[in-house]
Protein backbone atom coordinates (compact mmCIF):
# COMPACT_ATOMS: atom_id res chain seq x y z
CA UNK A 1 0.00 0.00 0.00
CA UNK A 2 1.20 3.42 -0.65
CA UNK A 3 0.37 6.05 1.64
CA UNK A 4 -0.72 9.32 0.56
CA UNK A 5 -1.43 12.60 2.00
CA UNK A 6 -5.12 13.87 1.80
CA UNK A 7 -5.53 16.72 3.77
CA UNK A 8 -4.57 20.59 2.50
CA UNK A 9 -0.73 21.45 3.31
CA UNK A 10 -0.72 21.36 6.91
CA UNK A 11 0.76 24.40 7.40
CA UNK A 12 -1.46 26.55 5.40
CA UNK A 13 -4.08 25.66 7.97
CA UNK A 14 -1.82 26.31 10.83
CA UNK A 15 -2.97 27.42 14.12
CA UNK A 16 -1.41 30.12 16.28
CA UNK A 17 -0.55 26.81 18.81
CA UNK A 18 1.77 25.52 15.82
CA UNK A 19 5.80 26.28 15.51
CA UNK A 20 6.80 29.41 13.39
CA UNK A 21 9.37 27.09 11.98
CA UNK A 22 6.70 23.98 11.08
CA UNK A 23 4.34 27.14 9.86
CA UNK A 24 7.28 28.08 7.36
CA UNK A 25 8.70 24.71 5.80
CA UNK A 26 5.19 23.88 5.03
CA UNK A 27 4.76 27.27 3.18
CA UNK A 28 7.92 27.16 1.93
CA UNK A 29 7.55 24.08 0.83
CA UNK A 30 4.22 23.66 -1.14
CA UNK A 31 5.28 27.22 -3.09
CA UNK A 32 8.34 25.86 -3.86
CA UNK A 33 6.64 22.35 -5.51
CA UNK A 34 4.40 24.70 -7.19
CA UNK A 35 7.41 27.06 -8.32
CA UNK A 36 8.78 23.94 -10.44
CA UNK A 37 5.04 23.24 -12.26
CA UNK A 38 4.98 23.43 -15.69
CA UNK A 39 2.11 23.23 -18.19
CA UNK A 40 1.53 19.58 -19.52
CA UNK A 41 0.30 20.90 -22.69
CA UNK A 42 3.65 22.80 -23.50
CA UNK A 43 5.65 20.53 -22.41
CA UNK A 44 4.54 17.68 -24.88
CA UNK A 45 5.11 20.34 -27.12
CA UNK A 46 8.58 20.19 -26.47
CA UNK A 47 11.00 18.51 -28.45
CA UNK A 48 13.97 18.42 -25.76
CA UNK A 49 11.13 16.64 -23.23
CA UNK A 50 12.06 12.32 -23.22
CA UNK A 51 10.49 9.89 -24.69
CA UNK A 52 9.42 7.71 -21.52
CA UNK A 53 8.41 11.05 -19.69
CA UNK A 54 6.59 12.13 -22.65
CA UNK A 55 4.69 9.00 -22.72
CA UNK A 56 3.83 9.16 -19.10
CA UNK A 57 2.42 12.82 -19.54
CA UNK A 58 0.48 11.72 -22.00
CA UNK A 59 -1.25 8.68 -20.18
CA UNK A 60 -1.62 10.65 -17.45
CA UNK A 61 -4.06 13.36 -19.31
CA UNK A 62 -6.11 10.49 -20.76
CA UNK A 63 -6.58 9.40 -17.16
CA UNK A 64 -7.18 12.74 -16.00
CA UNK A 65 -9.96 13.03 -18.60
CA UNK A 66 -11.49 9.83 -18.10
CA UNK A 67 -11.66 10.86 -14.12
CA UNK A 68 -14.07 13.30 -14.90
CA UNK A 69 -15.54 12.20 -17.61
CA UNK A 70 -16.25 8.28 -16.45
CA UNK A 71 -15.93 8.71 -12.77
CA UNK A 72 -17.41 12.19 -12.24
CA UNK A 73 -14.63 13.57 -10.17
CA UNK A 74 -13.69 17.17 -10.64
CA UNK A 75 -12.76 18.72 -14.36
CA UNK A 76 -10.49 21.52 -12.73
CA UNK A 77 -6.70 22.85 -13.51
CA UNK A 78 -5.47 19.52 -11.34
CA UNK A 79 -2.98 17.51 -12.71
CA UNK A 80 -2.34 19.95 -16.04
CA UNK A 81 1.04 20.81 -14.62
CA UNK A 82 3.94 18.82 -14.30
CA UNK A 83 6.53 19.69 -11.19
CA UNK A 84 9.99 17.70 -11.51
CA UNK A 85 10.70 17.64 -7.46
CA UNK A 86 14.43 15.87 -7.72
CA UNK A 87 13.63 13.57 -4.44
CA UNK A 88 11.84 10.33 -4.21
CA UNK A 89 8.80 11.80 -1.95
CA UNK A 90 6.87 15.37 -2.10
CA UNK A 91 6.27 15.29 1.63
CA UNK A 92 6.88 12.37 4.81
CA UNK A 93 4.37 11.80 7.46
CA UNK A 94 4.89 11.40 10.69
CA UNK A 95 1.98 9.44 12.66
CA UNK A 96 2.13 8.60 16.54
CA UNK A 97 0.68 6.21 18.77
CA UNK A 98 0.80 6.31 22.51
CA UNK A 99 3.30 3.17 23.72
CA UNK A 100 -0.34 1.37 24.74
CA UNK A 101 -2.61 2.81 22.02
CA UNK A 102 -3.36 1.63 18.38
CA UNK A 103 -5.15 5.04 17.83
CA UNK A 104 -3.04 7.71 15.88
CA UNK A 105 -2.62 10.92 18.10
CA UNK A 106 -4.26 14.14 16.03
CA UNK A 107 -2.97 16.95 14.67
CA UNK A 108 -5.96 19.80 14.50
CA UNK A 109 -5.78 22.52 11.75
CA UNK A 110 -8.73 25.33 11.06
CA UNK A 111 -9.15 24.14 7.27
CA UNK A 112 -8.05 20.27 7.02
CA UNK A 113 -9.47 19.30 10.50
CA UNK A 114 -7.93 17.13 12.65
CA UNK A 115 -5.37 14.36 10.97
CA UNK A 116 -3.60 11.81 11.94
CA UNK A 117 -0.39 12.62 10.61
CA UNK A 118 1.76 15.75 10.22
CA UNK A 119 3.51 16.37 7.04
CA UNK A 120 7.08 17.64 6.22
CA UNK A 121 8.48 18.60 2.93
CA UNK A 122 11.65 17.97 4.00
CA UNK A 123 12.67 14.29 5.45
CA UNK A 124 15.24 15.35 8.28
CA UNK A 125 12.40 18.01 9.75
CA UNK A 126 10.19 14.99 9.68
CA UNK A 127 12.49 12.57 11.78
CA UNK A 128 13.53 15.11 13.83
CA UNK A 129 10.09 15.92 15.21
CA UNK A 130 9.54 11.84 15.50
CA UNK A 131 12.36 11.69 17.53
CA UNK A 132 11.30 14.24 19.99
CA UNK A 133 8.11 11.90 20.12
CA UNK A 134 9.49 8.80 20.45
CA UNK A 135 11.46 10.55 23.14
CA UNK A 136 8.21 11.24 24.81
CA UNK A 137 7.12 7.50 24.86
CA UNK A 138 5.51 7.61 21.79
CA UNK A 139 5.28 4.96 19.25
CA UNK A 140 6.46 6.89 15.31
CA UNK A 141 6.67 5.49 12.18
CA UNK A 142 7.77 8.18 9.21
CA UNK A 143 6.32 7.51 6.09
CA UNK A 144 7.50 9.01 2.78
CA UNK A 145 4.41 10.11 0.80
CA UNK A 146 4.43 10.38 -3.50
CA UNK A 147 1.65 13.24 -3.55
CA UNK A 148 -1.20 15.21 -1.52
CA UNK A 149 -3.81 17.22 -2.18
CA UNK A 150 -5.09 20.50 -1.45
CA UNK A 151 -8.62 19.39 -1.74
CA UNK A 152 -9.01 21.93 -4.86
CA UNK A 153 -7.92 25.27 -3.02
CA UNK A 154 -4.87 24.79 -5.56
CA UNK A 155 -4.41 23.38 -8.68
CA UNK A 156 -2.44 20.20 -7.66
CA UNK A 157 0.29 19.18 -10.49
CA UNK A 158 1.46 15.89 -11.23
CA UNK A 159 4.94 15.05 -9.59
CA UNK A 160 8.04 13.34 -10.67
CA UNK A 161 7.84 11.32 -7.57
CA UNK A 162 4.56 9.38 -9.28
CA UNK A 163 4.39 9.91 -13.04
CA UNK A 164 6.81 7.38 -14.19
CA UNK A 165 4.94 4.56 -12.27
CA UNK A 166 2.91 1.87 -13.79
CA UNK A 167 -0.29 2.60 -15.73
CA UNK A 168 -2.50 1.35 -12.81
CA UNK A 169 -0.54 2.84 -10.41
CA UNK A 170 -0.40 6.07 -11.71
CA UNK A 171 -4.63 5.85 -12.72
CA UNK A 172 -5.47 4.94 -8.93
CA UNK A 173 -3.12 7.54 -7.52
CA UNK A 174 -5.05 10.29 -9.58
CA UNK A 175 -8.27 9.02 -9.12
CA UNK A 176 -7.37 8.95 -4.96
CA UNK A 177 -6.08 12.45 -4.36
CA UNK A 178 -9.07 13.59 -7.19
CA UNK A 179 -11.62 11.90 -4.96
CA UNK A 180 -10.73 13.96 -2.30
CA UNK A 181 -11.54 16.65 -4.27
CA UNK A 182 -15.21 15.31 -4.31
CA UNK A 183 -15.99 15.01 -0.73
CA UNK A 184 -13.86 15.82 2.52
CA UNK A 185 -15.22 15.62 5.55
CA UNK A 186 -13.02 17.33 8.56
CA UNK A 187 -12.05 15.47 11.24
CA UNK A 188 -12.37 11.91 9.84
CA UNK A 189 -9.07 10.49 8.22
CA UNK A 190 -10.33 7.39 7.96
CA UNK A 191 -13.34 8.64 6.30
CA UNK A 192 -11.43 10.39 3.61
CA UNK A 193 -8.67 8.16 2.78
CA UNK A 194 -10.91 4.84 2.48
CA UNK A 195 -13.79 6.48 0.80
CA UNK A 196 -10.74 7.85 -1.89
CA UNK A 197 -9.44 4.01 -1.44
CA UNK A 198 -12.62 2.23 -2.57
CA UNK A 199 -12.76 4.98 -5.35
CA UNK A 200 -9.27 4.10 -6.96
CA UNK A 201 -10.04 0.45 -6.79
CA UNK A 202 -13.43 1.25 -8.63
CA UNK A 203 -11.77 3.56 -11.19
CA UNK A 204 -8.86 1.35 -12.64
CA UNK A 205 -11.73 -1.56 -12.92
CA UNK A 206 -13.45 1.00 -15.27
CA UNK A 207 -10.18 2.33 -16.92
CA UNK A 208 -9.16 -1.71 -17.69
CA UNK A 209 -12.82 -2.54 -18.59
CA UNK A 210 -13.61 0.27 -20.82
CA UNK A 211 -10.92 -0.83 -23.56
CA UNK A 212 -11.17 -4.71 -22.57
CA UNK A 213 -8.05 -5.21 -21.12
CA UNK A 214 -8.82 -8.30 -19.53
CA UNK A 215 -5.15 -9.24 -18.73
CA UNK A 216 -4.19 -5.82 -16.98
CA UNK A 217 -7.47 -6.07 -15.07
CA UNK A 218 -6.96 -10.00 -13.62
CA UNK A 219 -3.62 -8.27 -12.52
CA UNK A 220 -5.01 -5.11 -10.75
CA UNK A 221 -7.70 -7.88 -9.34
CA UNK A 222 -4.32 -10.15 -8.09
CA UNK A 223 -3.01 -6.44 -6.63
CA UNK A 224 -6.03 -6.05 -4.88
CA UNK A 225 -6.25 -9.35 -3.31
CA UNK A 226 -2.81 -9.22 -2.03
CA UNK A 227 -3.40 -5.65 -0.37
CA UNK A 228 -6.57 -7.10 1.04
CA UNK A 229 -5.17 -9.71 2.52
CA UNK A 230 -2.28 -7.63 4.21
CA UNK A 231 -4.79 -5.45 5.48
CA UNK A 232 -6.64 -8.71 7.28
CA UNK A 233 -3.93 -9.46 8.50
CA UNK A 234 -3.06 -6.12 10.01
CA UNK A 235 -6.24 -5.67 11.13
CA UNK A 236 -6.29 -8.84 13.39
CA UNK A 237 -2.62 -7.79 14.61
CA UNK A 238 -4.24 -4.16 15.69
CA UNK A 239 -7.29 -5.72 16.97
CA UNK A 240 -5.00 -8.23 19.08
CA UNK A 241 -3.06 -5.21 20.37
CA UNK A 242 -6.06 -3.19 21.89
CA UNK A 243 -7.19 -6.23 23.42
CA UNK A 244 -3.80 -6.68 25.36
CA UNK A 245 -3.91 -2.79 25.70
CA UNK A 246 -7.50 -3.07 27.70
CA UNK A 247 -6.61 -5.96 29.88
CA UNK A 248 -5.58 -4.19 32.60
CA UNK A 249 -2.22 -6.30 32.90
CA UNK A 250 1.05 -4.28 34.63
CA UNK A 251 2.97 -2.51 31.83
CA UNK A 252 5.88 -4.75 32.12
CA UNK A 253 3.87 -7.72 30.80
CA UNK A 254 1.74 -5.75 28.29
CA UNK A 255 5.57 -4.32 26.82
CA UNK A 256 6.59 -8.22 26.39
CA UNK A 257 3.57 -9.51 24.57
CA UNK A 258 3.34 -6.52 22.42
CA UNK A 259 6.76 -7.14 21.20
CA UNK A 260 5.81 -10.75 20.43
CA UNK A 261 2.64 -9.54 18.29
CA UNK A 262 4.66 -7.35 16.37
CA UNK A 263 7.74 -9.72 15.87
CA UNK A 264 5.25 -12.10 14.75
CA UNK A 265 3.77 -9.83 12.22
CA UNK A 266 7.26 -8.69 11.14
CA UNK A 267 7.67 -12.33 10.15
CA UNK A 268 4.78 -12.86 7.98
CA UNK A 269 6.02 -12.73 4.31
CA UNK A 270 2.87 -10.31 3.63
CA UNK A 271 4.00 -7.74 5.95
CA UNK A 272 7.75 -8.38 4.90
CA UNK A 273 7.08 -7.36 1.50
CA UNK A 274 5.16 -4.12 2.14
CA UNK A 275 7.58 -2.96 5.14
CA UNK A 276 10.87 -3.68 2.87
CA UNK A 277 9.50 -0.67 0.27
CA UNK A 278 10.11 2.25 3.23
CA UNK A 279 12.22 0.10 5.78
CA UNK A 280 9.94 0.26 8.42
CA UNK A 281 9.01 -2.39 11.38
CA UNK A 282 5.63 -2.54 12.71
CA UNK A 283 4.72 -0.43 15.86
CA UNK A 284 1.67 0.91 17.09
CA UNK A 285 1.89 4.11 14.72
CA UNK A 286 2.56 2.30 11.57
CA UNK A 287 -0.77 0.00 12.58
CA UNK A 288 -2.96 2.94 13.11
CA UNK A 289 -1.52 4.46 9.69
CA UNK A 290 -2.49 1.62 7.88
CA UNK A 291 -6.20 1.66 9.84
CA UNK A 292 -6.46 5.30 8.61
CA UNK A 293 -6.39 4.70 4.80
CA UNK A 294 -7.85 1.34 5.22
CA UNK A 295 -10.16 0.69 7.62
CA UNK A 296 -13.42 1.49 6.11
CA UNK A 297 -12.47 0.71 2.61
CA UNK A 298 -14.89 -2.63 2.83
CA UNK A 299 -17.81 -0.40 3.88
CA UNK A 300 -17.55 2.25 1.04
CA UNK A 301 -17.28 -1.31 -1.03
CA UNK A 302 -20.27 -2.08 -0.07
CA UNK A 303 -22.12 0.63 0.07
CA UNK A 304 -20.93 1.25 -3.73
CA UNK A 305 -22.46 -2.36 -4.52
CA UNK A 306 -25.75 -1.52 -2.96
CA UNK A 307 -25.97 1.67 -5.01
CA UNK A 308 -26.11 -0.77 -8.15
CA UNK A 309 -22.64 0.31 -9.24
CA UNK A 310 -24.06 3.76 -9.72
CA UNK A 311 -21.71 6.32 -9.06
CA UNK A 312 -23.70 8.89 -8.74
CA UNK A 313 -25.89 7.60 -6.71
CA UNK A 314 -23.08 6.22 -4.36
CA UNK A 315 -21.58 9.73 -4.19
CA UNK A 316 -25.28 10.77 -3.18
CA UNK A 317 -25.01 7.59 -0.28
CA UNK A 318 -21.01 9.11 0.83
CA UNK A 319 -22.09 12.73 0.80
CA UNK A 320 -25.25 11.37 3.80
CA UNK A 321 -22.85 10.04 5.35
CA UNK A 322 -20.44 12.48 5.61
CA UNK A 323 -23.41 15.00 6.78
CA UNK A 324 -23.73 12.53 9.87
CA UNK A 325 -22.01 13.86 12.93
CA UNK A 326 -19.38 11.54 13.59
CA UNK A 327 -20.52 9.25 16.14
CA UNK A 328 -24.10 8.10 14.25
CA UNK A 329 -21.08 7.72 11.25
CA UNK A 330 -19.74 5.51 12.74
CA UNK A 331 -22.58 3.67 13.72
CA UNK A 332 -23.49 3.51 9.83
CA UNK A 333 -20.27 2.07 9.29
CA UNK A 334 -20.53 -0.38 12.24
CA UNK A 335 -23.85 -1.68 10.30
CA UNK A 336 -22.36 -1.96 6.95
CA UNK A 337 -19.04 -3.69 8.30
CA UNK A 338 -21.47 -6.53 9.72
CA UNK A 339 -23.18 -7.18 6.73
CA UNK A 340 -26.92 -5.50 6.86
CA UNK A 341 -28.28 -3.58 4.38
CA UNK A 342 -29.52 -0.14 4.86
CA UNK A 343 -29.25 2.81 3.41
CA UNK A 344 -29.33 6.42 4.26
CA UNK A 345 -31.52 7.95 1.84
Amino acid sequence: MRVRAAALIAALAVSGCETLSYYAQAIGGHLALIGRARSVTELLADPAIPGALREQLALALRLREFASRELGLPDNDSYRQFADLARPYAVWNVFAAKEFSVEAVESCFPVAGCVTYRGFFDRADAERYAERLRIEGFDTVVLGVPAYSTLGTFADPLLSTFVGWPEAELARLLFHELAHQLIYVKDDSSFNESFAVALEREGVRRWFSASGREADLRRFHEVRERERSLAQRIGATRAELRALYASGLAPEVMRERKRVVLEALAADPLFRNFANRQQIAPNNALLASFATYQQRVPAFERLLTQSGGNLERFYAEVRALAALDRPARDRQFERYEIGMSTTLR
